[in-house]
């Protein structure tokens, strides 16, 4: 911009670009009627060719207008300073927004360090409060009590309550919500009357809940910075006013006038139209006479009245308010900023009832359900009525990367079945449009869930590559196609403003294509949602000959639409990978952990749950229980609290749902045991005879297991549990070939048990890892595989978000021993050794390297007193294996990604995510390596790299500072990772066998559910969510192949059918029951759900 304030440079006579006489494209002075429709010349008629000129008649009086003034910029910036709330306000049109003022009668105010709900508020006592006054520190909650009193002289204006302050506010009235009130969204005014009335009662008492915190939380100089905890909002206005519709009106008109002249560009016809019409609007306007305002709209009106052709692009515009469930705030604050965006949104339909609000996150509804039951009522009512729309059938908007596919598959679950129950239908489309990536499982599980449709935009954050659609098909990993959609402004915070209609259909990169976008309008994030004004922009560019069409949309419309020009999209195949915040999958290990543990507890407690049911039909499943505990889980997974990028308070609260997970579970976990085991157990007076061990997975599992002895001491024994069942610990099972361990001269140290053999040196590095049934050396020559690196971590901006693909330049290997390598166990059962690592400046690493008889892996089990800022922690596994690929598991099955970076697309990939391994295979061999709480990895070249701690600073300061214990495996194996069943050994190490106290010697194993082949994994088992006599058992095909499986069970079944991820049956006839149980047919990563109903 020019000094000023300016459009851009002066456009004189001569100059290149400007506008001369007689210059080719230049408007001809013959070329007819002036913008307000009165005959004159226009600017740049022919050389020598003079204009008459005439004075400017004031108020559209009679006098004809004179020709436009030549200069573009002096034009534009007049209009510009027309409308300016800064300068010339004592004369412009601005500065007549708001009439009289009047403060109130009373001002008194109450603080709380608690989020307290009005009734308690209300009864508290207020003490005087003045504008100009501050309160805090953050998070505090101030009530103000305000009395107000309209004078008599108001009658016949439209009266507003103003208020201004650094905080959120939310107006009460007669005990009801009414209004949000933020600065940063807009949202200063609550209107008390639209006409004054002498009926009407000129006095009232409002209190208003005045947030200690902004819209975005209360960082410290920055956004992202940590919370200032000392922060303190100040109250810089709090007054009646009258407001001046019609001058808002004419305010609205001008700055579309005046951005359609700024943006269409000068070689467009309509941005000089729209710019002499605005000139003419401000000659015609006496600010101080109100009767010359009609003249100067009917101009404007001439304008916004010619139409378009058929082939303009149509924008579906559509409010919404994201709302971040935890972000820069708590959990907590949440439930107000929903309660302040959403009354603000009915109170706007019922003035606008054109208005639609798309509204996601089950969750959010059930907390304004439960604090806020008036508004809850009417946000039913105009769920009613299709103007506020829910969307995204998913309990949280949640990651989209790091959930494990049952997790999802409950997301939809909860999220689905609570819009059925509330509002009576479901949700058609999946709406995650800031999450960071898109699981290539997705789609199917959409389907699975009801769900056609996806709408997303994150991708037009990518750092290295231009997503190349907006509009295209999207195709799962098992084929499922999905109709996707990214709405090509970039952003679901839209402002109905010009520049974003014109970027919506200059960056649509489906042109030809599709010729419907959507557009969503409202102030998000942190809240907020559409304000009047953005309605009244968009009701101006309806259908406005240079700008696209505009139409108040729902996002059926949009996608029904979408449905039916779409056939020339083009598909999209895998994974939506984002392109930036790749730190995500690594940033507040302990909440990665959390994750991953209580993802399992609730697995184990459904199993074992169902198994005692279908065993005692007096045992209860424990429904209500778990729903609570799935829900804590689910909402955990939202998209800034598992990927980590959240404040302290946002993570202690998360923290504390695990700690609630993982308690409730155990308990309900040995609920589940007693009943199923009950003739088995240990009564507690009695010395133990055995131990049960119980298999919650659905194959054999044969594994060395720790129990106490009678002495107290650890016992370790060697036990074949069958799937999905227990057996009893019989007499010592003593495997075909012990570990032996052995310490060389050097202070290296080998240890093998049959399956593999290891060498390690003093630092507990590999030198050798053989698989020796083949004699095949794992590590190459030279390399050292268990090998931890340090980098450098400092990102561009976001902190606890990204890894920079620079990172990679700063490896500094870690070498500095604390403790050499030492044998702990000296092998039978079970052989290890450990050392100990300085990491960095301050930090130490411990691990203990296990190896058990029979085990198939190397387990590293790691502890960490992690002390170090902006530093990333991995450990490299270089092997001896050649491929251009490397397998990463992810939800229901696995993908492949390149180990080299040949295109920017493979460069991109640099730090990508994984779930409880990764493999890179050659024909015939291949190493894996396996995790039970990681999600960052990568591969590149030949070199397996785990992702383990991370120490941003933003926007929480002491992130990951403190104790981490984790665990990784490496596997060699011959094959492919399938044959070899890597997938199994990777849920081994996650769901370790259950070792109970038992009172009997002797007693048959037992198993509850087995499947034919090992290319199917029966991921879940749980009470049918309508039908306590049945139970529904989710399959899925893990290795990429068509399959038929048998599932066999020996309970009391009488009844099998198909159903979807929402338990409806797919087909009217049952599944045959038949003697080698139930046959099921898989195509690579089908994943299919089983209503198995009880005979009893």
């Amino acid at each position: 911009m020019a000094a000023g304030g300016g459009s851009g440079r002066a456009l004189r006579a001569g100059a290149p670009g400007g506008l001369r006489a007689g210059a080719p494209g230049g408007l001809r002075a013959d070329s007819g009627r002036t913008p307000g429709g009165r005959s004159g010349r226009t600017p740049g008629g022919r050389s020598g060719a003079r204009p008459r000129l005439r004075r400017a008649g004031r108020g559209g009086g009679s006098a004809a207008a004179m020709a436009a003034i030549k200069n573009r910029r002096t034009a534009l910036e007049r209009v510009e300073k027309f409308l300016s709330d800064t300068y010339f306000t004592d004369c412009n049109l601005r500065g007549r927004l708001f009439g009289a003022r009047c403060p109130p009668a009373s001002l008194s105010c109450f603080q709380s360090p608690r989020r307290i709900p009005y009734q308690e508020a209300v009864a508290q006592e207020f003490v005087p409060a003045q504008v100009g006054e501050s309160f805090g520190p953050t998070w505090e909650t101030c009530w103000f009590k305000v009395e107000l009193s309209i004078p008599p002289a108001w009658e016949g204006r439209e009266v507003h309550f103003v208020w201004e302050s650094d905080g959120e506010g939310m107006v009460w009235r007669d005990a009801q919500p009414v209004q949000g009130l933020t600065k940063e969204g807009e949202k200063t005014s609550y209107i008390l009357t639209r006409s004054l009335k002498e009926s009407e009662p000129h006095s009232l008492t409002l209190y208003v809940e005045l947030a200690c915190n902004g819209l975005f939380g209360a960082g410290k100089g920055s956004m992202i910075a940590p919370p200032d905890p000392d922060r303190r909002v100040t109250l810089s206005k709090a007054e009646l006013v009258v407001f001046n519709r019609d001058v808002y009106e004419l305010l609205v008109d001008l700055e579309i006038l005046l951005d359609m002249a700024q943006l269409l560009g000068e070689e467009n016809q309509r941005s000089f139209q729209a710019l002499y019409t605005a000139n003419q609007m401000v000659n015609v306007c006496d600010v101080t006479d109100p009767s010359t305002f009609p003249a100067a709209r009917d101009l404007a009106a001439g304008i916004f009245s010619q139409r378009n052709g058929e082939s303009q692009h149509t924008v579906h515009a559509m409010g919404h308010c994201h709302i971040d469930s935890a972000w820069l705030w708590p959990y907590e604050e949440t439930i107000r900023k929903c309660a302040r965006s959403w009354v603000t949104v009915v109170h706007l339909m019922e003035h606008n009832p054109e208005l639609t609000f798309a509204c996601s996150q089950a969750q959010q509804f059930q907390w304004v359900r439960s604090c806020y039951p008036g508004l809850y009522a009417r946000i039913q009512h105009f769920v009613a009525k299709g103007q506020f729309i829910p969307v995204g059938g998913t309990w949280v908007e949640m990651d989209g990367n790091l959930p494990s596919g049952e997790s999802m598959v409950r997301q939809f679950l909860q999220g689905q079945r609570f819009f059925q129950e509330q509002f009576g239908r479901i949700c058609s489309e999946f709406w995650l449009p800031d999450t960071f990536g898109y699981s290539a499982q997705l789609p199917q599980l959409m389907r699975g869930s009801g769900i056609q449709r996806f709408l997303t935009q994150k991708l037009s954050w990518n750092l290295v590559n231009s997503f190349p659609h907006h509009t295209f098909f999207w195709e799962g990993i098992d084929g499922s196609q999905v109709l996707t959609h990214f709405p090509p402004g970039d952003s679901y915070g839209m402002q109905g403003r010009v520049a974003e209609m014109l970027k919506t259909v200059k960056n649509n990169k489906d042109k030809g294509r599709v010729n419907h976008s959507a557009f969503l309008f409202g102030f998000g994030d942190g809240g907020g949602g559409p304000t009047q004004k953005m309605l009244d922009r968009m009701k101006r560019m309806r259908d406005t000959d240079g700008l696209p069409r505009v139409q108040i949309s729902t996002p059926d419309q949009l996608f029904s639409v979408l449905e039916k020009e779409s056939s020339q999209l083009c598909t999209w195949v895998g994974e939506l990978f984002l392109e930036l915040h790749n730190g995500t999958y690594t940033t507040q290990a302990q909440i990665k952990k959390g994750n991953r543990e209580c993802e399992r507890i609730l697995h184990d407690v459904e199993v074992l749950s169902s198994l005692a049911v279908a065993r005692d039909t007096a045992f209860q499943y424990p429904a209500s229980q778990l729903q609570q505990l799935w829900r804590l889980l689910l909402l955990n997974q939202f998209h800034d609290v598992l990927p980590g990028s959240c404040i302290q308070l946002v993570v202690e609260d998360a923290l504390q749902y695990y700690t609630e997970i993982r308690r409730a579970g155990a308990q309900l976990q040995e609920e589940a045991v007693q009943s199923l085991c009950r003739d088995l157990l240990q009564p507690q007076a009695c010395s133990t005879c055995s131990s049960l061990v119980l298999n919650t997975l659905s194959w054999e599992r044969t594994e060395v297991i720790a129990s106490p002895g009678p002495d107290g001491a650890e016992t370790l024994a060697l036990v074949t549990v069958p799937s999905m069942g227990y057996a009893l610990v019989q007499e010592p099972f003593v495997p075909p070939q012990p570990v032996a361990v052995r310490k060389e001269e050097d202070g290296s140290i080998t240890m093998e048990n049959g399956v593999i053999a290891v060498c390690l040196d003093t630092m507990g590095r590999l030198t050798s890892l053989q698989l020796l049934d083949s004699g095949r050396e794992s590590v190459p020559d030279g390399c050292y595989a268990n090998q931890f690196a340090l980098f450098d971590d400092v990102p561009l901006y976001w902190d606890a978000w990204d890894v920079m693909d620079y990172h990679l330049q700063t490896r500094k290997p870690v070498t500095t021993l604390l403790k050499p390598l030492e044998i702990t166990l000296a092998g039978g059962l079970r052989g290890s050794v450990s050392f100990s690592l300085q990491v960095g400046k301050s930090s130490t690493l411990t691990q203990e390297i296990i190896l058990d008889a029979m085990c198939p892996y190397l387990r590293f089990v790691t502890q960490v007193e992690w002390k170090e800022a902006h530093k990333f922690l991995k450990v490299e596994f270089p092997v001896q294996v050649r491929s251009t690929n490397a397998t990463y598991e992810i939800q229901f099955g696995h993908l492949q990604r390149p180990t080299h970076w040949n295109t920017s697309w493979d460069w991109a990939h640099f730090e990508v995510w994984a779930h409880k391994w990764l493999d890179l295979s050659e024909h015939g061999f291949g190493v894996a390596l396996l995790n039970d709480c990681k999600y960052g990895a990568s591969a590149h070249g030949n070199v397996l790299s785990l992702s383990l701690l991370r120490a941003p600073k933003s926007p929480d300061a002491t992130a990951d500072i403190g104790h981490h214990e984790f665990t990784y495996a490496v596997m060699p194996h011959r094959g492919s990772f399938q044959e070899a069943g890597v997938i199994q050994q990777a849920y081994n190490l996650n769901f370790p066998l259950h070792v109970v106290p038992a009172s009997r010697a002797q007693c048959p194993a037992w198993s509850a559910f087995s499947v034919s082949s090992p290319a199917i994994v029966l991921e879940a088992v749980k009470q049918a969510e309508d039908r306590p006599e049945a139970v529904v058992v989710r399959l899925y095909e893990a290795h990429g192949s068509t399959v038929t499986a048998w599932l066999q069970t020996p309970l009391p079944v009488k009844e099998a059918m198909l159903c979807d991820l929402l338990e409806r049956p797919l087909a009217q006839d049952p599944l045959p029951l038949e003697q080698q149980g139930l046959r099921l047919s898989f195509t690579p990563f089908r994943v299919l759900s089983v209503l198995l109903v009880w005979s009893h």
